[in-house]
């Protein structure tokens, strides 16, 4: 495709429209007249450089797969072994990420079966099955000493998963309810700092609330 011969301004618009219309309708409900007109261009020249709504799915699929692997998973640092700090820091990149694809944590609603074989094959091959919001890496070999010693700590984790997920989601209905998505970091880390001190309170023993 000539999609990746152009300035990447240009190129980052028109990926951001397919990404919102393709989350939000699915293949093959998208349009790509909705795409061309959101990327300020014509449909004409839009195929021009993405060759096909097919290829343009694909290929926004595999760029989008990238970038959350390279920004956001091999970024976190599990060396860190609190839990909340770990939330944190997945937050901060999340936030990163929404400033330049304001769509991208909608990326899993990206691997719903299409009429497409080909699109399918290549989900299904890409094995892919991971969301933002339920990064269970997160959970992985941290320090639950912290924890208070009477709670169930499996428990513990799903109560502190939902809670994530549902802080999760508020952020992308917030986005989705402005017309110029520009979410506000400082209230959102804010508003999130608030909730994680009341977790450590009710999750941790009281001389490891900080």
């Amino acid at each position: 495709m000539n999609i990746s011969k152009l300035d990447e301004k240009r190129k980052i618009v028109i990926l951001n429209s397919a990404l919102k219309e393709f989350t939000a309708k699915g293949y093959d409900e998208a349009s790509t007249n909705v795409i061309a007109k959101e990327a300020g261009i014509s449909k004409a020249l839009m195929f021009h450089y993405v060759g096909s709504k097919q290829e343009l799915f694909l290929f926004i699929y595999d760029y989008f797969e990238e970038v959350l692997e390279k920004e956001y998973y091999l970024k976190i640092n599990l060396k860190e072994k609190d839990l909340f700090k770990r939330l944190r820091q997945s937050y901060l990149l999340q936030l990163e990420l929404i400033k330049q694809y304001p769509w991208i944590l909608d990326f899993d609603k990206l691997t719903v079966e299409t009429s497409s074989n080909e699109i399918n094959k290549r989900i299904q091959n890409s094995g892919n099955k991971r969301k933002v919001s339920e990064c269970f890496q997160l959970f992985d070999d941290m320090d639950i000493s912290k924890f208070r010693k009477d709670l169930d700590i499996e428990k513990c984790k799903q109560f502190i998963l939902w809670s994530n997920v549902g802080f999760t989601n508020q952020i992308l209905e917030d986005i989705k309810s402005k017309e110029a998505p520009s979410p506000n970091n400082e209230q959102i880390i804010s508003t999130l700092d608030g909730y994680f001190d009341e977790l450590r309170k009710i999750f941790y023993v009281s001389n490891e609330v900080s």
